[in-house]
């Protein structure tokens, strides 16, 4: 009846009780409670789990719908890229037509100066043929954004 193997509560009751039946209802009721906490800390734990993969669909969600609007944002923004690219490209073109417009005005000139003897500061003649001015409203400016799509 009383072994080494008793532990000192289980001994103390069983010299309090005096009989093993007691003792087997005493470990009987432990394993049960044991059992009982244990299925607590199982549910408990499988709470914790569901609750973080909760969390992390919820974070998969949100950062799928950052991803959407930032591909948006980037589609947006090449596009509007696209749309400055080819405005310069016009407008580099414009200026190089009007470079060389006044280039060949220039040159107009000077083989003007040449030929009369005379020096001409500005465009205050009256004359078509000596006043390159009015010979520019002939040449419109060709470049357009429709010419340089690609």
């Amino acid at each position: 009846m009383d072994s080494p193997y008793v532990s000192s509560y289980g001994s103390s009751l069983l010299q309090n009780s005096g009989s093993e039946e007691d003792l087997q209802a005493l470990m009987d009721q432990k394993k049960r409670k044991r059992m009982i906490s244990n299925r607590e800390s199982a549910r408990r734990s499988r709470m914790r789990k569901q609750k973080h993969l909760d969390g992390l669909t919820e974070q998969v969600n949100q950062l799928r719908k950052e991803n959407g609007q930032s591909l948006a944002y980037l589609t947006l923004t090449t596009e509007q890229y696209f749309v400055m690219e080819a405005e310069n490209s016009v407008l580099r073109t414009q200026m190089m037509e009007l470079s060389n417009r006044l280039q060949y005005l220039n040159e107009i000139l000077h083989c003007l100066n040449e030929s009369s003897g005379l020096r001409h500061d500005g465009p205050w003649m009256n004359d078509s043929i000596t006043n390159p001015w009015n010979l520019c409203m002939n040449h419109p400016i060709t470049a357009s954004a429709d010419m340089l799509y690609y």
